[in-house]
């Protein structure tokens, strides 16, 4: 606090010796190629949002920072825009002419944005384009929501939101869901997203509270919609973590449009800098398009495809882990050597297609038709062995035993073994409504789904400890983790909604939002109803601009395959959805600081969960209990900040603080021990409120853009991430559930961006292979600026006197990586 105190003074100091000087000016006149004057032409500091224009004789006058670099910028409708940098000492003034030339580029398209930002709780709404900017090994739109949300792996494009785990969140494409794998254990092993964010046109990001027109799940949902070309373009883009390339264009006089994105990522660079070593292929590739033909002025066919292929193969050679013990009795550096024999492979194939006809019957009624098609092959197989040393390692560089355990306290040998075999097939059928009948907005839908799933999970694992198999057994060698599923469920599921948006006034300042969903199955036979409210309210010839709103609703997640699926391999068919009631309560305000925009959001929550099936996650697998037999709850505040602090280069900061905690219903013993530590008594005790996996006190989050104060065209980005420690479980032993914990996650990721070839099409050569681009830019990036190690999980070790330790399993080092992206 004194460090942080200090700098606050100091800069305190800074801007207040600036807030002492005496400006300087610029002068002079603006003129055609002619040398006729050029009135109203707009003159603006570069990075600010406003500024002066020239008189009616093209005279101008402006103030600027003395002893500063600056940059003034000169534009005008039809004329090339033109810069000058100064730098002048205090009360000096510079004159000069500037000429402008015909030929700039026509006035850009102007966005219109509706109020719901504001209006409906838990709405985010983040600009697409800011995906390809934003510093992160996984890059994209989920790089976006993890820095309102938090993370604790930047491996995965997986998110937690308000203390819910990553199979809580809801994701559409066009209103069509999309889903994830279902094996992927690891992060290293996952592929490309399904969204391609070259593609999007704009994403509605909702924190909780959402409205009835969303599904069944009790955390997020994300709504992206893609673009609708309006000519053809494109953008392709090559970096050392993934490549790309998009196109779209019309036909038919622009009744087709089309729209394709291929992508190829490979993250062998990243996963051979982890402690693990070996020979790690990784590969992910995919292609979408996206069609659109208009058959009048009031019917469109729209469709949307997807390929996507990820394989995973890993050789491993050996791995050191090193953990460090520090108490008032004693310190130690505890190592782990372990030395691999075996493979994995991997491989993850989604495709879905999807169809849709909307029609406009009038003005105020519009039908919509889908019909869809998703389909997940998953095959894991994996048989690793690996011998290990546990002990004390040597960390005094002058000793020939440098890094090499000295004092063992373990030995054994492991081994993991799985054939796994998945497929998932989910038909759907919708329809959807929206009425416009004066002040009321009525929307509706049915839907009608088959879930097919065909598995064969067989996995074990061998543990050898000195010589004996744990758990141990006299003269049978024993498994450990046994996993066997060979099931083949289906389900029939149909769900609808009903709600109305009104506007209780016409000048908008309250408007009511009601709606009830309703979710049945034929596996469970479950009937579920899910009301849903929300309101805001505007004041009326208020001072500030500030909208105030709340939210109240039932959210249930009925389950699938990966909640109903028990440690052991066995389905739990009867297994009933997790029901939650939920309230938001907010308000956003816009204000202004100096000439800049700047948006406060801030939010409340609670959370009352029941008929909880509790989970374990390790690393991005998430184990369920397969039982309905916990409460639990959630309850937080969020408060976000966005800007721009330079004039085009949006950057937000975001704060969460949140407590999640659950309480399985079943007990544990405890036993009292004689001297020879054998048990002579034992006490049944009821298990108490514990951490759930997911709770975390506090979350920061910042993306900040910015560029040079004389140059537009050199960029640089932040990404920081905080989140404080998360609770990590023992396995198998409910009265130290989530006892062990995981430090702070913290992340710095910064890139660095400069234009290689800007949009003045004229200055290049006929015959440059570059003519057509729009521009081209080079980024380079460092991820893990500060060289954190981050912890994702634990590894359990137990040595010869069977005392269990936990060494961490670490996530990636400092690394960079180079980009190119070039439009047209």
């Amino acid at each position: 606090m004194k460090s942080f105190f200090a700098v606050l003074f100091l800069l305190v100091l800074q801007y207040a010796a600036i807030a002492q000087k005496k400006p300087a000016f610029v002068s002079g006149k603006v003129l055609d190629e002619n040398e006729n004057p050029l009135s109203h032409v707009s003159v603006t500091i570069l990075g600010r949002q406003s500024g002066i224009t020239t008189n009616d004789s093209g005279a101008f006058r402006v103030r600027v920072t003395a002893d500063k670099a600056v940059a003034l910028v000169f534009s005008f409708t039809g004329y090339k825009t033109e810069q000058r940098n100064f730098l002048l000492n205090e009360q000096e003034e510079e004159h000069i002419v500037i000429h402008l030339e015909r030929g700039g580029r026509a006035l850009q398209e102007v966005v219109v944005s509706d109020q719901r930002e504001g209006r409906e709780t838990g709405l985010v709404r983040i600009n697409p384009k800011n995906a390809i900017n934003i510093p992160s090994p996984i890059g994209g739109i989920e790089s976006l929501l993890k820095v309102f949300v938090g993370s604790n792996n930047e491996l995965t494009s997986q998110y937690s939101v308000r203390g819910g785990n990553y199979d809580e969140n809801l994701v559409y494409v066009n209103d069509f869901e999309v889903f994830r794998p279902y094996l992927v254990n690891n992060a290293q092993q996952e592929g490309l997203s399904f969204i391609n964010p070259e593609l999007t046109r704009s994403v509605n990001f909702y924190t909780g509270g959402f409205q009835a027109k969303y599904g069944d799940k009790m955390s997020s949902a994300l709504d992206i919609q893609y673009r609708k070309p309006t000519g053809f373009g494109g953008s392709v883009y090559a970096g050392l973590l993934e490549q790309g390339i998009h196109l779209e264009g019309t036909a038919a006089k622009g009744k087709f449009t089309w729209l394709l994105g291929a992508r190829n990522r490979t993250t062998s660079s990243l996963l051979s800098s982890q402690e693990t070593k070996g020979t790690y292929a990784p590969s992910s590739s995919d292609l979408q398009a996206l069609l659109t033909w208009q058959l009048n002025k009031n019917n469109q066919l729209e469709f949307l495809g997807n390929f996507s292929q990820t394989r995973f193969h890993l050789i491993p050679e050996s791995s050191q882990l090193t953990s460090s013990i520090f108490s008032p009795y004693y310190t130690a550096n505890l190592g782990l050597d372990i030395f691999f024999d075996g493979q994995e492979k991997d491989s993850y194939q989604t495709n879905m297609a999807g169809l849709s006809l909307t029609q406009q019957i009038n003005p105020k009624l519009k039908l919509k038709w889908m019909a869809s098609r998703f389909e997940d092959k998953e095959q894991q197989s994996y048989d690793i062995t690996g011998a290990y040393l546990f002990g004390d390692r040597d960390f005094d560089k002058t000793s020939s035993t440098f890094g090499q355990i000295t004092n063992p306290l373990g030995a054994g040998v492991y081994q993991n073994f799985a054939r796994d075999r998945l497929n998932i097939a989910v038909y759907n059928a919708t329809h959807k409504g929206y009425l416009t009948l004066d002040q009321h907005y009525l929307q509706w839908g049915l839907s009608a789904e088959r879930q097919i799933v065909h598995s064969h999970l067989n996995e074990w694992q061998y543990q050898d400890s000195a010589g004996y198999s744990l758990p141990y057994n006299p003269g049978i060698p024993s498994l450990s983790n046994v996993v066997y599923n060979d099931a083949n469920p289906g389900i029939t599921r149909f769900t609808g909604f009903l709600q109305d948006n009104f506007l209780v006034s016409k000048s908008g300042d309250i408007t009511l939002q009601g709606g009830v969903r309703y979710n049945y199955n034929t596996l469970n036979k479950e009937f579920l109803l899910s009301p849903r409210f929300g309101a805001s309210w505007k004041p009326r010839n208020a001072k500030r601009d500030i909208v105030y709103r709340a939210s109240l609703g039932i959210y249930n997640q009925p389950p699938f395959f990966r909640e109903m699926l028990r440690p052991d391999g066995s389905l739990n068919t009867a297994l009933k959805a997790q029901r939650s009631w939920q309230v938001v309560a907010g308000f956003d305000r816009n204000f202004k600081l100096g000439d800049r925009p700047f948006r406060f959001t801030t939010e409340a929550y609670y959370k009352q969960m029941s008929r909880v099936d509790p989970y374990d996650i390790n690393n991005v697998h998430i184990q369920y209990f397969g039982l309905n037999d916990a409460k639990a709850y959630a309850t937080g505040v969020e408060m976000r900040l966005f800007g721009e602090l330079v004039k085009d280069a949006e950057s937000w900061v975001s704060l969460g603080f949140m407590r999640s905690r659950e309480r399985i219903d079943t007990s544990y013993y405890t036993y009292d021990l004689d001297t020879q530590g054998r048990p002579t008594d034992s006490t049944l005790t009821k298990a108490g409120w514990v951490r759930r996996p997911t709770d975390r006190l506090f979350t920061f989050g910042l993306f900040l853009q910015d560029y040079l104060a004389t140059n537009k065209n050199l960029k640089a980005f932040l990404n920081f991430l905080y989140g404080s420690n998360l609770p990590f479980n023992i396995p198998d032993n409910l009265r130290y559930r989530n006892a062990l914990t995981i430090e702070p996650y913290i992340r710095i990721d910064v890139g660095f961006s400069a234009l290689l070839l800007d949009s003045e099409k004229s200055n290049r050569r006929s015959h440059s292979p570059f003519r057509s681009f729009e521009n081209i830019w080079a980024t380079l990036e460092v991820f893990n600026l500060i060289d954190r190690n981050n912890t994702i999980s634990y590894m359990l070790i137990k040595d010869f006197s069977n005392t269990t330790y936990a060494l961490p399993n670490r996530l990636t080092p400092r690394l960079l990586n180079l980009k190119l992206v070039g439009r047209f």
